[in-house]
Parts: structure tokens; C-alpha cells; sequence
């Protein structure tokens, strides 16, 4: 099979490559600068060149692929991949399936795995699609053997105009690089509560982080703070989830977790399918008595 990927993430691309390798072979693109791609697997490796605006982006990716015909293509679900997918499929006639964290080929049909209903079940479906975005942690990526054949690809002209470039004011704390993570979620009930919370964390030589209502809804934490789809993907050896039910998307950014404890009062919540040790009970009743303990 020949198989089409793109990502603008690194790491995403790198397990999307160990991943497809096996299935077929892959021609990828990319606009990271990230030097390593290469050794993932893919026979031939665009860079793409430019501002990377996301029209500029999506019509050179179309242009890629329509020089071949691809049995599949492939784009990391980020926010400009999903854009990129979405304009692709559109372009080409193509039907889509997003989100996807498994897939296996039989005959020219796709099965597909998703997480549904709030990542609560997970939906398989059989289809004739040829366009997927792909859930971060589809798998732990593994370099190949080869290196890719590089290719420089110039951007097409972008309707859009950079004006200015602002970075976002750098935190204190990289939860990225953290080993020990405690994350919070609407659970906490009030900002107050992170007094309780970031003296345990200290003492477990841990960082606070929090999904994104927490982050971004309330602002009890700054932005780059928050741990999931839309925020930043963390390896941690240790992560406690206190007050978060579990919704995907925060699960697709801590799935890298080497070992994770729940602890929510709704017995049923998603983060415990994605727990190794779950505690059904209140959060800060938790956090007292393990700081006793301490």
C-alpha cells in the first residue's frame, strides 16, 4: 500500500511512522525542523518551507498528494493537521474519519477504533475512507532502519499576512519535563482549593497541572499549565488525576504516563479505564491523608 502522513508535530509524526511502517509504504511531509523525522521510517520526507499558514499549508499538502495516488493519508490531529485533513478531504472528494486511535486494513475497507461518547466506549467502524487523523500515543515510537530520502518543498503563497509574532510569556514550571505531575481538574470546585494541593505536590517533589476548564475556563491555572489535546503532552513517571472525570482529549495528553492514579467521586468516570490505581472518594480527603502519611 502506499500511505500519505503529515504532521506538524514531531512526535506525533514519529509514532504515526512507526506505526504505518508496516503497512505499507509511506511518503510523509512535514513543517518541523526536527532532524530525527527521517529516521522514523518514511521513504521520502518533504519539508516544508514558508510561514505555514494554515491555507498555504493545506494547498501545498493537496498538491503532494495529488501527484500520487495514495491508498490512505494520514494527518496528526493537531490544530493545523486537522485543518490540513479536513481541507484535503474536501478537495479530493474524500470521506474522513477522525480521531482515530487503531486502524488494520482488510480487503480496500478501513477498520477503524475511536474513543465515543466521551471517551466512555470505543466505536469501531468499517469503511471506505482514505483520509484519518490520528490520536496522539497510537503507539511509542521506534526508529527504522533507513533514513529518508529528503525533500524541500516550498510553500504556495498564503492569502493571509504575519504581522507580528508574540510569544507567550514562559511559565516557571515545564510540565513536559516533569517526573511527578498532579493534575486538577473541575473537581477542585474552587481556585482556593489549590492551596491544599500545591503543598502535597511539594512534598511528592511533583508539579500542578490542570485540564483545560481549569486552565483555560476558570484560569485557577495559567495556560501553560494544562495537560491534553489543545494543551501539552506529558511522559511523566507518576501522574495523579484529583477531580478529573477523563475526557479525551486530556486523556491524549497524559497517555504517555508510566503510572497513573484516579481519585473522583463518580465511580464511573473515564479517567479510571486509563488508571493503574483508582480511589472513588473526595479529593482533598485524599490529599490529607497521604500528606499525613508523608
Amino acid at each position: 500500500m502506499k500511505l500519505f502522513v503529515f504532521s506538524d508535530s514531531p512526535d506525533i509524526m514519529k509514532q504515526m511512522l512507526t506505526y504505518l511502517r508496516e503497512k505499507g509504504e509511506i511518503t510523509a511531509a512535514t513543517t518541523s525542523g526536527d532532524a530525527d523525522i527521517g529516521k522514523f521510517g518514511a521513504s521520502v520526507l518533504y519539508r516544508l518551507k514558508g510561514n505555514h499558514m494554515p491555507d498555504s499549508v493545506a494547498r501545498t499538502v493537496a498538491g503532494l498528494v495529488r501527484k500520487e495516488n495514495y491508498d490512505a493519508m494520514f494527518f496528526g490531529s493537531t490544530v493545523l493537521g486537522r485543518e490540513v485533513a479536513g481541507f484535503v478531504s474536501e478537495d479530493m472528494g474524500l470521506t474522513s474519519v477522525t480521531e482515530i486511535v487503531d486502524l488494520r486494513f482488510e480487503g480496500n475497507r478501513a477498520v477503524t477504533k475511536r474513543f465515543f461518547l466521551g471517551g466512555k466506549t470505543v466505536l469501531e467502524e468499517e469503511s471506505q475512507a482514505k483520509v484519518f487523523t490520528v490520536m496522539p500515543g497510537i503507539t511509542d515510537p521506534q526508529e527504522a532502519g533507513s533514513a529518508s530520502k529528503e525533500q524541500e518543498v516550498q510553500e504556495e503563497a498564503s492569502a493571509l499576512s504575519l504581522v507580528e509574532v508574540q510569544p507567550k510569556k514562559a511559565g516557571t514550571v515545564d510540565i513536559e519535563k516533569a517526573q511527578i505531575i498532579v493534575a486538577v481538574g473541575r473537581g477542585l470546585g474552587k481556585k482556593e482549593g489549590l492551596q491544599q494541593i500545591e503543598p502535597f505536590a511539594q512534598k511528592i517533589n511533583g508539579v500542578v497541572a490542570g485540564s483545560r476548564p481549569v486552565c483555560l475556563d476558570y484560569q485557577w491555572l495559567t495556560e501553560d499549565r494544562q495537560v491534553g489535546l489543545s494543551g501539552k503532552k506529558v511522559k511523566p513517571k507518576l501522574y495523579i488525576a484529583l477531580g478529573i472525570s477523563g475526557q479525551i482529549q486530556h486523556i491524549a495528553g497524559m497517555r504517555g504516563a508510566k503510572t497513573v492514579i484516579a481519585v473522583n467521586k463518580d465511580k464511573s468516570a473515564p479517567i479510571f479505564e486509563e488508571a493503574d490505581y483508582g480511589v472513588v472518594g473526595d479529593l482533598y480527603k485524599f490529599v490529607e491523608e497521604v500528606s499525613k502519611a508523608l
